[in-house]
């Protein structure tokens, strides 16, 4: 089929020799293209929009053959979530809880510690009634044994694939989103758990967490003098053993334990010999534990950074550890397996990823335990402790080889050996019936979902047979031919063929036209089907208008017919109109035309032509469900009011002919008809049409006022030159002799006075002094004698008596402000004194100053300054994108324009009464800001970095911020503000002294080099608080 716009000109190609009152149904018919020959499934490769006939290519081909049930739904088959025979239940990570379920899968498999915690009594037995469970309310866990049983009952004999252990985490307070020291995690929690269990009755209960993790070590110190031993002894869960320098974890053993030498200032106070001595320390292990924890000191403090790090070293371990050579006490059974290795995988020590490898005390086997994913690991070669990096190392060493029954790993941080025995355990722990009562509802509850995703699965597939089985048969009865039919829009009939998305009520209002039919234009996004087909879909899915035979327009089809024809000929008038310009027009028969419309007629009209040509993009209904934003289409609509029409240029505001000659020019009879063919709406005025008598007496008016502000500000200039000219002007600090009395009056006003001078016929003219915005609200001064020479001198202008006298006739005052000198005491020299009138108001001074303080103090997303500085030069860089705030140019260099006519609030201000009256503090802070207008902004250079913050972060966070502007570790910044040290990095910025404008400088001690380290640094830039707050520390 031809392209889009071949098929467009084919359709109306008519047109040229048919004039619009010739339109006949044929021409009718050809535009909206009803006899185009429909497309063949094979030959046409896609959809061709411009012939409606063409059904090829809208997502047919996925219904036409064979289709796999499996297509008409997106639920995973239940039994994916099912337990597989012989195999362990998962754990849900909650976010960043990997390290808690590796020790929970560890401590399951401990079968005497499972053993003892379901001997263990709970509250489940209220919870139980009669002969079942309350069915009403979900059992709730009181206590963490409680939690725990649940869990290994739960991991137990549960059905599903991994459960959540949402519950557990909750009752111990963590935080699921950040990830914790798995090691003390270990610790705190088997604290918590043998002070729990201490209280039981039951010794087999209570003394578990001693029977299987407590050994005993003793801390001996030898004297070399007289040989005297002295011991301390200690219960430990664990050995915590450095590997720095190791390769084997039976030299960590042996340092563990190596003697050492007590000499010069470290020496040891004998109490035998009275006195300090040369001795030797060591540890000597006494006792051993049935289950022996080895942490493996992986994550060890860096003192040049002052923050943790991971050791990504190989240490190697046998699968049979023989710990007699260590102990003191030889003759016992020492000889241990090993049973799990706790791995994390991440070369930083603040994130990574925490799995396990765990052997099955029953059957032998070993198990990879992630999370939910739990595997067998099998192969020839058992590799323990070997997982793959998320993310590779830059100095990865090269794995060393590992004899039989021995391995290396970078990433084990702890290994759990088990006391060697003849014995295997026979039989399976069982789970008591108040929790096995408790599991049987959870599966009952997991069934449930099973069968109601299978029953979801199901009838999707029947719903997607039936859908098949409709397309294929209405598909090949959709081609209309010369039977009866209708039109249905292409989007709809793609998403009834789309099985990802419900078929929705057919919505033809978008291709109507303003004659409720079907517009022309729409014809390319529109199908022609049988009337048999469109009945079908109208009575299942709904919808409307129907668009039969009668829905096509006429009236459309001749307005376009007559657009077209317009374009057509637009040329040839453009010639004729210009030659008919260059005749003069005589007599009174022209017509006024606007000049600037004149010269841009024809592109006018080939735009207004095109706009009627209907643009098919440019819809304004809903079509299906999607529907154009109001907001915009309004934005549109006005924007587009706001452009002129033809001679609307010379449309004065009222509606009439403008009073400007200039802006138009008469043009001939003949050649304004051949403009209003394309413009018929435009505003006709013909020669002996009168201008505009409103806008006649506005431009008299206008002219008298512009008369009369020149005047004025001439007659101000020549009264008040120096004031004016910023010239002589007296100075407080320096007074002047030749007076006594000084004026005062706002800055602002005499600011605002010579703009109204300099410009008199744009500024409207200033008529009072306003005064008042130079006192507090009981009519008393805001600014004392010693802050009008400094800071305040910016908001106050100085008078001399004479000006004062041209001002009082010029201008309403509403309040007289003057500092008089006088002479006190019979000294010579005689002690001066600067009297103000009115007299200052200290209540109200000190209460603007407290607020300037607090306003310093209290404040959120302000802009501060930070330069970079290396050997005491300031460095610049480009700023950071993300964090830069543009340098705006201040309040003072914006003028705000104001109406002609417009007061300033400031200037107009009634007399009130000298009473005194009392204000709310509020009140008065509004008050001030209105009127005292001082900026304090900094000019920010280019290259400056600005940082937006606020008073109540701290100074930790604040370099954070810092850091992604600078690339600098917050532990290299050294910052300080006006010459003073910031360093506490708890203190907020309010409390420190930084206030919006602030240039804070920073000082680096070293460059990072490998920023891809950064997540170390993002890490530790964050409170460090560990499991403080949580269960685990009996919160």
């Amino acid at each position: 089929m031809a392209p889009r716009l071949q098929l467009e000109k084919a359709a109306w190609r008519w047109a040229e020799t048919v004039r619009p009152e010739e339109v006949s149904q044929e021409h009718i018919e050809t535009a909206y293209r009803i006899w185009l020959e429909p497309c063949i499934r094979g030959v046409c490769r896609r959809n061709c929009k411009g012939n409606p006939n063409c059904l090829v290519g809208i997502g047919e081909h996925i219904w036409l053959g064979e289709i796999d049930e499996n297509s008409f739904h997106n639920i995973d088959d239940p039994n994916c979530e099912r337990r597989k025979k012989n195999s362990f239940v998962g754990l849900t990570n909650l976010g960043a809880t990997c390290y808690v379920n590796t020790f929970l899968q560890v401590w399951f498999l401990n079968l005497e510690l499972r053993q003892a915690l379901y001997l263990c009594p709970s509250t489940c037995n209220d919870y139980i009634m009669g002969d079942g469970i309350q069915e009403e309310k979900d059992y709730e866990p009181q206590t963490i044994c409680e939690h725990l049983q649940y869990l290994f009952a739960l991991l137990q004999n549960s059905n599903r694939r991994y459960i959540d252990p949402s519950g557990f985490v909750k009752a111990l307070g963590l935080d699921t989103g950040q990830q914790q020291d798995a090691q003390e995690f270990s610790k705190l929690f088997m604290s918590l758990l043998e002070d729990t269990l201490s209280k039981q009755k039951n010794p087999d209960v209570r003394n578990i967490v001693q029977q299987q993790f407590c050994g005993e070590y003793a801390y001996v110190t030898v004297c070399n003098q007289c040989g005297r031993e002295s011991k301390l002894l200690s219960k430990f869960y664990e050995l915590e053993l450095n590997i720095q320098g190791h390769k084997q974890l039976t030299d960590c053993i042996s340092e563990f334990l190596k003697e050492e030498k007590l000499e010069g200032d470290n020496r040891y106070f004998c109490e035998n010999c009275q006195s300090k001595q040369n001795a030797t320390r060591k540890i000597r292990l006494l006792s051993l534990p049935c289950t022996l924890n080895l942490q493996l000191m992986r994550f060890v403090f860096d003192r040049q950074t002052g923050h943790k790090k991971k050791l990504n070293t190989y240490i190697g371990f046998s699968e049979i550890l023989d710990m007699e050579p260590y102990v003191e006490h030889k003759g016992g059974s020492y000889v241990y397996e090993l049973s799990a290795v706790l791995i994390h995988r991440g070369v930083s020590a603040y994130s990574g990823h925490y799995i396990a490898h765990v052997k099955d005390p029953q059957s032998g086997e070993w198990y990879k335990f992630n999370d939910e994913d739990i595997e067998k690991m099998e192969g020839k070669k058992l590799q323990l402790g070997i997982e793959e990096d998320l993310e590779p190392s830059k100095s990865q060493t090269r794995k060393p080889k590992c004899g039989k029954g021995t391995h290396c790993s970078r990433n084990a941080y702890m290994l759990v050996y088990r006391l060697q025995t003849q014995e295997k355990p026979t039989t399976a722990v069982q789970v008591p019936a108040f929790l096995q009562e408790l599991v049987d509802r959870d599966n009952s509850k997991f069934e449930e979902w099973c069968i109601e995703m299978a029953e979801m699965r199901k009838q999707s597939v029947d719903k997607g047979k039936a859908k098949h089985e409709e397309v294929k048969e209405l598909y090949q009865r959709l081609p209309a031919g010369a039977e009866p039919y209708e039109f249905v829009s292409l989007e709809w009939l793609q998403k009834w063929l789309d099985e990802s998305t419900p078929t929705k009520p057919i919505d033809n209002h978008a291709c109507l036209c303003s004659h409720d039919k079907l517009h022309p234009d729409k014809i390319s996004i529109m199908k022609r089907i049988s009337e048999y087909a469109a009945d079908i879909f109208y009575s299942r899915y709904g919808g409307g208008p129907r668009l039969t035979v009668k829905a096509l327009c006429k009236e459309c089809v001749v307005e376009r017919c007559r657009v077209l024809r317009l374009k057509s000929q637009l040329n040839e008038d453009y010639k004729t109109v210009n030659n008919l310009l260059k005749a003069t027009v005589k007599g009174s028969d022209g017509f006024w035309v606007g000049k600037s419309s004149l010269r841009s007629w024809r592109q006018l009209a080939l735009e207004q032509l095109d706009e009627q040509d209907g643009d098919v993009d440019q819809s304004n209904g809903k079509m299906n469900g999607n529907t154009l934003n109001k907001d915009e289409s309004k934005e549109e609509r006005k924007e587009e009011e706001e452009e002129l029409n033809f001679n609307e240029d010379i449309l004065c505001p009222h509606g009439e002919l403008c009073i400007s000659e200039n802006e138009r020019r008469l043009v001939s009879k003949e050649a304004w008809s051949k403009l209003q063919q394309y413009f018929p709406k435009a505003p006709e005025f013909p020669s002996y049409r009168e201008c505009c008598s409103q806008c006649k007496i506005l431009e008299r008016e206008g002219e008298e006022n512009e008369a009369l502000h020149k005047m004025i500000a001439n007659e101000q200039k020549t009264s008040l030159p120096n004031l004016f000219q910023d010239k002589n002007r007296p100075c407080l600090s320096n007074w002047p002799e030749e007076t006594d009395v000084l004026y005062i009056v706002s800055q602002f006003f005499v600011e605002e006075w010579r703009k109204f001078v300099r410009k008199p016929t744009r500024c409207s003219p200033v008529s009072s002094v306003g005064n008042s915005a130079l006192l507090c609200p009981h009519g008393g001064l805001m600014f004392t004698f010693a802050s009008m020479t400094k800071e305040d001198s910016k908001l106050i202008a100085l008078i001399w008596p004479s000006e004062w006298q041209m001002i009082q006739k010029l201008f309403v005052v509403d309040h007289v402000i003057k500092i008089t000198r006088t002479e006190v005491g019979d000294a010579n020299p005689s002690e001066t004194q600067y009297i103000s009138e009115p007299k200052l108001c200290a209540e109200c001074r000190e209460g603007l100053l407290c607020q300037q303080q607090r306003d310093l103090r209290e404040y959120t997303q302000a802009t501060i300054y930070v330069h970079k500085v290396v050997d005491n030069k300031k460095v610049m860089k480009d700023s950071a994108p993300e964090l830069n705030v543009s340098s705006s140019e201040t309040e003072e260099d914006k003028e705000e324009a104001k109406p002609d006519g417009e007061k300033d609030p400031d200037f107009n201000q009634s007399n009130g009464g000298t009473k005194r009256q009392k204000i709310t503090h509020q009140n008065y802070i509004a008050y001030q800001k209105q009127v005292i207008r001082r900026s304090m902004r900094h000019r920010k250079v280019r290259g400056e970095k600005a940082l937006l913050v606020s008073a109540n972060q701290t100074l930790k966070e604040l370099k954070i911020q810092i850091m992604h502007a600078f690339s600098v570790a917050p532990f290299d910044q050294n910052l300080s503000i006006d010459g003073k040290i910031l360093s506490d990095d708890c203190a907020t910025l309010g409390t420190l002294g930084v206030i919006p404008e602030s240039v804070i400088l920073l000082k680096a001690d070293e460059p990072i080099a490998d920023y891809a380290a950064m997540d170390d640094v993002m890490q530790v830039c964050m409170p460090e608080e560990g499991f403080k707050g949580t269960g685990l520390l009996g919160h």
